[in-house]
């Protein structure tokens, strides 16, 4: 577990004074970052099978500011370590879990503003039916819908539905690429935005002169129909990616608004959100719309000692050889099989998240991680920082942590459940907000005006997805047909 050091408040840090944005990073499953902690007696991630656990926590992240509720998944059985999922079973390490879409209506019904970045693969379900899925959701919760685009990383979420061997890292996102274009040309292409008449005097729901078939004949998928749903607030939900190898920079860059990365020192974050910038601004988007969160866990009290107290309660339910099982799940390297003191190597392969291995090996030059480090730095949170200290202290770490990386804001982690998010949300806010570096109140309108302003809650003209709208249904019929 990586700390950063508390300091002593002097006010806002030197250099931008832009927003702070804040989401809250969790997963449906006993053990999502910090294993070992949910036996802690103040901890309820063992209540995440209950509809009551959701919807409490939906109701504290909007009380406490926050931008939206992220929600991680995968397919995987996290059979990695010793060759087994016996070793993820025993203890809960993110095993088993539960669809993250079906609490959203029930979220949603109880908040008015927070967000909800949930998390699908573009390689395991026909662009149809998740077509259909987003778009609902998307007017069930009045356009607060996100959707983090994820190509799987692990031979047995492929094996899980039907396939024969994991497909190779960078053919996954070439894949995706052509997934995004079908989905793209349902969500924009298919209904103008005032098919849906409604005219009940002359008995027309929909004029079928502004309702369109698409058409995608594509190396991967065939799509022939009409989108089933009529537009949505959004039309194209708020697209999140992970991806921070050289080709999911590539494809973040074309189709990303929100960018989530993770790694333990700015030297390892800094470049690849500057890289990423800069290929969006190559491909002619504008790099600075374009927004990082960054994976952080805070432990936060009302006096720096207090915090520490709390640190000392999490780091008796510490399970190290649990976050090796996290980690060779992500990595599709069996840890239970190397030396604890031996340093962490890169190991270019197909199978695994290519970029949480960089992270703790090549990705900064200046640090050489042994696996024994590395299982204490997961063992809380997760492959961010921990910033721990009094409401000023952590503020002053989140600052400095922004202006070193250039991101937007953080995928905020936890220790324990709800708690820590309660805590931020009490103490850390109050005090970004009187720094002006956070928001004063929730915007109106869709997640996406709420991220970039008043009427903007379709994708700019800039993104890829515009050339899917009726205006440009001769590129779009041209395009799929390839």
């Amino acid at each position: 577990m990586t700390q950063t050091p508390a300091s002593d408040s002097t006010g806002p840090a030197a250099g931008s004074n832009k927003e702070i944005r804040v989401n809250a990073f969790a997963m449906a499953t006993p053990v999502h970052h910090s294993p070992g902690l949910w036996r802690h007696p103040e901890d309820r991630s063992l209540d995440y099978t209950t509809l009551g656990y959701w919807t409490d926590l939906a109701r504290m992240l909007e009380d406490g500011g926050f931008d939206a509720l992220f929600v991680a998944d995968s397919m995987a059985s996290n059979d990695v370590y010793g060759g087994s999922y016996h070793a993820a079973l025993k203890v809960g390490a993110q095993i088993p879990k539960l669809d993250p879409i079906v609490a959203v209506s029930a979220m949603a019904r109880v908040t008015r503003h927070l967000g909800f970045g949930i998390t699908s693969n573009a390689l395991y379900e026909p662009p149809y039916p998740f077509a259909r899925r987003m778009s609902t959701l998307d007017h069930l919760t009045k356009g607060r819908i996100g959707w983090n685009i994820v190509t799987g990383h692990t031979s047995s979420g492929s094996r899980a539905v039907g396939e024969k061997a994991l497909t190779p890292h960078d053919a996954r996102y070439d894949i995706a690429d052509e997934y995004l274009d079908a989905v793209y040309a349902l969500w924009e292409g298919s209904w103008d935005d005032d098919a849906a008449v409604r005219d009940r005097a002359n008995r027309v729901f929909a004029d079928p002169a502004k309702v369109r078939p698409i058409v995608h004949r594509g190396q991967h998928f065939q799509v022939e129909a009409i989108h089933l749903s009529e537009p949505s607030p959004q039309r194209t939900p708020v697209l999140f990616q992970a991806g921070a190898s050289t080709r999911g920079r590539a494809f973040a860059a074309r189709h990303a608004e929100c960018i989530f990365v993770s790694g333990p020192t700015p030297n390892v974050i800094a470049p690849v959100v500057a890289d990423t910038r800069a290929r969006a601004a190559a491909l002619g988007r504008d790099p600075k719309e374009i927004m990082f969160f960054s994976m952080a866990t805070t432990i936060v009290g009302a006096t720096e000692e207090e915090a520490r107290e709390k640190l000392e309660s999490y780091r008796r339910f510490l399970n190290p050889e649990a976050a090796l099982i996290l980690f060779s799940g992500w990595t599709g390297i069996d840890f239970s099989k190397h030396d604890l003191d031996a340093p962490i190597r890169f190991d270019d392969r197909s199978q695994g998240l290519v970029s949480a291995l960089e992270a703790f090996s090549i990705a900064d030059p200046n640090r050489v991680w042994t696996v024994r480090e590395l299982a204490e730095h997961n063992a809380i949170g997760g492959r961010g920082p921990v910033f721990i200290g009094s409401a000023a202290q952590v503020a002053d770490q989140i600052e400095a942590w922004v202006e070193a990386t250039d991101v937007d804001g953080l995928n905020l982690s936890y220790a324990v459940t709800p708690g820590g998010y309660a805590d931020f949300g009490a103490l850390v806010v109050p005090e970004l907000r009187r720094r002006g570096r956070f928001k004063a109140d929730y915007a109106a309108g869709t997640l996406r005006e709420k991220l970039y302003g008043p009427g903007r809650s379709r994708l700019p003209q800039s993104h890829p997805a515009a050339a899917f709208r009726p205006a440009a249904a001769p590129v779009a019929a041209a395009r799929a047909a390839v």
